[in-house]
This record gives C-alpha cells, sequence and structure tokens, in this order.
C-alpha cells in the first residue's frame, strides 16, 4: 500500500498538468433556436446544441461487501471524530443538504459496518456560512475544541482560504466535497488538505469546450470575484479561446453585491453569442436581468456554484435550454434513495456523492493507518484509493483491508485516485440542460485526467 510521502513534498504545479478528457456521450443537448424574427443577444440564429444522446458516468453503486465484516484487527482508545463545515447559510445552503446528507449516509454505513478501529464514529456538524461573515472561523474552533480529526468542509473555495491554515496548522486533516480552486493543489497545507472534488482545471476545459460544440464564437462572463469564481473563469476562458473562441466581455462581482445591472448591461452591449454565469446563488438576480432585455434561455451556460433546481425561483420556461456543468457522475437511483431516506426534503443531490466518498475515504484511511490521528489518516488517503482491489464502499473495502489486502476505493462521485497533492487525478463532469419546469436533465458526463 503507497503511504503518503511526508509533509512538505506538495511540489505539482498547475502548468504541469496535462488533461485529457473523454466524451462519454457526444450530444450536446439543445432548445429550439430563436428564429429570424427574435430578439436574441448573439448571432441571428443563437446557441443551437445538436440532440442529446445517451448519457454516460459511472455505475458504481454503494454495495455491500457480501457478508459479515470481520472485525478490525486494531482498536482504539480514541474513536474517530469528523466535524462537517457545511453550509447551512449564506449564498451556498442551498449545498449544504446533500452534503450533509452525503455525510450523514457515509457514518451510518460505516457504524452499521463495526465503526474504525472497533468503534462507532462520531460526526459533529457545524454552519460554514459564507466570505461575508466570520461563521466558518467560529465553527472551525468549536470543532478543533472537540477533538476532531478530520473536517469535511468547506463547500466554498473562499471559505476553505479563511479557515485552511487554522485546521492543517492543528494537525487535523480538511477535507472538501466541493472545493475546486487550483490554488489548494499548491498550497502549504502540510499534506493535510485532501479533495473529492476535481481541481476547476477540468470543469473549466469542458465547459469553454462545450460551449464552442453548441455553436458559439463569442462568449461573455459574469464572474464573482473570488477564488472560485476567478479560478473557473481564467480556465473557461483558457478553453474557449483554445477552441478558436474570443471572450468579449468579463465583468466582476463581489459577494454580498445585491445589485447587478451594470455588469449585465456591459454583457449585453458586447453581443456575445453565449453568456457564462460563474456565481452561487446570485444567479436567481441575474437571470431575470438577462431574459428581460431578450437574452434567450439557450445562450446562458450555468456551473457547479449555480446549476440547480429552479423550478421555485422563475415562471416555467425560463431556463429551458440553458445548461449548466458540475463534477461527478450522475447520481444514481439507488444512491439517491438512500440520500433521501437520511433527509426527504432534499430536491438536488449535488455533492452528496462527494461528500459520502469523503467519509468513506477517512474511515479506510484509518483503519489502513490503525489510527485516528489526522496525520496519520492523511498517510495512507493516496495509498486506499489506487493500485489495490477495486471496492465501492465501506463494508467492501475494509473487509479487503482487515484480510491484508490493498484497495483502490471507487465510489460515488467517480474513481476518485489521489495526487500527492491531495487532488484527484481523474474525474467526470456532468452536463446537464434545463427543462420548461427548470429543472435539470442529464445530457452527458465527460470523463477527464489531470
Amino acid at each position: 500500500m503507497t503511504l503518503f510521502p511526508q509533509a512538505g513534498t506538495r511540489v505539482a504545479k498547475l502548468t504541469a498538468l496535462g488533461i485529457g478528457v473523454a466524451f462519454m456521450a457526444t450530444a450536446c443537448g439543445g432548445s429550439s433556436t430563436p428564429t429570424a424574427s427574435e430578439t436574441a443577444t448573439g448571432s441571428a440564429a443563437g446557441i443551437a446544441c445538436p440532440a442529446p444522446g445517451s448519457t454516460g458516468g459511472s455505475t458504481a453503486q454503494a454495495t455491500g461487501a457480501g457478508g459479515a465484516v470481520p472485525p478490525s484487527k486494531g482498536t482504539t482508545k480514541t474513536p474517530l471524530k469528523l466535524g462537517s463545515l457545511l453550509p447551512t447559510t449564506g449564498s451556498l445552503a442551498y449545498l449544504g443538504p446533500p452534503e450533509i446528507a452525503g455525510v450523514n449516509l457515509g457514518i451510518k454505513e460505516v457504524n452499521d459496518a463495526g465503526g474504525v478501529l472497533g468503534k462507532p464514529v462520531q460526526v459533529v456538524h457545524r454552519d460554514s456560512g459564507d466570505t461575508k461573515t466570520d461563521i466558518a472561523t467560529q465553527s472551525t474552533s468549536a470543532l478543533l475544541g472537540q477533538g476532531v480529526s478530520a473536517i469535511i468542509g468547506a463547500a466554498s473555495s473562499g471559505v476553505s482560504k479563511t479557515v485552511i491554515n487554522q485546521i492543517t496548522g492543528a494537525g487535523v486533516l480538511q477535507f472538501s466535497p466541493a472545493n475546486t480552486s487550483p490554488d489548494f493543489t499548491t498550497w502549504d497545507d502540510k499534506g493535510l488538505y485532501w479533495r473529492t472534488a476535481p481541481s476547476d482545471v477540468l470543469q473549466g476545459k469542458v465547459l469553454g469546450n462545450y460551449m464552442v460544440t453548441c455553436g458559439a464564437q463569442t462568449v461573455g462572463m459574469i464572474v464573482l470575484n473570488d477564488a472560485y469564481g476567478t479560478g473557473l473563469a481564467t480556465n473557461i476562458k483558457a478553453a474557449f479561446e483554445s477552441a478558436g473562441g474570443k471572450v468579449v466581455a468579463e465583468e466582476l462581482f463581489n459577494e454580498g453585491d445585491t445589485q447587478f445591472s451594470s455588469q449585465v448591461d456591459k454583457v449585453i452591449a458586447a453581443k456575445p453569442d453565449a453568456i457564462a454565469l460563474i456565481t452561487f446563488d446570485q444567479a436567481k438576480s441575474i437571470v431575470p436581468l438577462m431574459t428581460g432585455k431578450g437574452v434567450k434561455a439557450n445562450q446562458m451556460f450555468l456551473v457547479d456554484g449555480n446549476t440547480s433546481d429552479y423550478s421555485k425561483d422563475f415562471q416555467p420556461g425560463t431556463m429551458e435550454g440553458a445548461h449548466g456543468t458540475f463534477p461527478g457522475t450522475f447520481a444514481n437511483e439507488s444512491f439517491t434513495k438512500k440520500l433521501l431516506e437520511v433527509d426527504p426534503a432534499l430536491k438536488d443531490f449535488t455533492y452528496g456523492g462527494e461528500s459520502y466518498d469523503a467519509v468513506n475515504l477517512i474511515a479506510l484511511a484509518s483503519e489502513a493507518a490503525g489510527s485516528t490521528s489526522g496525520v496519520e489518516i492523511a498517510k495512507q488517503l493516496k495509498g486506499v484509493s489506487e493500485s489495490g482491489e477495486k471496492c465501492t464502499s465501506f463494508p467492501s473495502c475494509v473487509t479487503l483491508l482487515r484480510e491484508g489486502k490493498d484497495i483502490d476505493y471507487d465510489g460515488q462521485s467517480g474513481p476518485v485516485t489521489f495526487s500527492d497533492a491531495g487532488d484527484p487525478t481523474e474525474a467526470y463532469i456532468g452536463i446537464y440542460e434545463y427543462t420548461n419546469d427548470n429543472k435539470l436533465k442529464p445530457l452527458q458526463s465527460e470523463f477527464g485526467k489531470l
């Protein structure tokens, strides 16, 4: 089993990353294009994507061990205690429920299988808020005060930047299910920062290329001015321009802003074929401003920060034909059913799989280390993710570990193979289209390697 290198060895640079993307389905998916008599901000024909085809993606299921789970060969006086730092307030609060449900489902399955090192895993949930408040710092202090070995979160890259040094400096593992900023790849985190969400180097490449596939030659962008927004915008722009397109407008706004008319007007004035909205829930305010000025839904491209269910926010048809991306495979029915059993009120499942996988990987690494120390767990995370016998759930994987075998955990979010920097080296990016009821339907899934 490969052990994680000691602190100080994270030297991977983003400029050295090579990206390969394989289309799991070739369709772009789309809606009807505006007629010549309709108003559009782009060309007279608007954006026309090819007809949708079959969807792709991982079909890994949360399977059991196929029998009784053997008892752990090791025991610990200190039970594994996890904290979660996930949003229940702020601009990403809509992401909190599926992430928290994923954590709770993972904890339940681990404990149903006998826990870690002979003891049940404990979890303490705290709100991360967003970057407008100091909630994350206060929550982190509370979690550290309770002696957690690892903290799952934050969802926002900007929020994680405010607490990563506090967490890793305390010798505690930080494991985010949703951070996508490339900045974390080279962060001086003492080997203690990990994530199941891929860097935006990959999502940016997928979305930039996809807009070109849908016929866009020019694009305007409205971008949240934080680590997440500007990082993703940089990678979308690079991919779009490499594919022959041109970015004709890029307007920034800050977290906490409530007025977006200036940004919308400037982007529309540039007459782009497509508009990329790199925001969080500010999209609820921005979309009506754009559609009110003649922007067609099929000209709008969203990202993981705002690709959500808008059925209760807009009139039917408002989003029909718009597209969005976010990391991960399409949630399979078996897994979503389990999430709904944990939280029947769930409306979407974004990053639920990544959160579930974070719990499983931490628990398995703890078993492999024979320790509940965050530092020791981190040393084993890379090993349990690669070069062993494939397994897809805690019961099946821990059975192999307790039989003395190396394992390769593949989860609900994808194959999950880590780099030395704690990043997934391969991942899926799902592409979705909005239907008349302003809900999402999956179109295709793209697999890429970093």
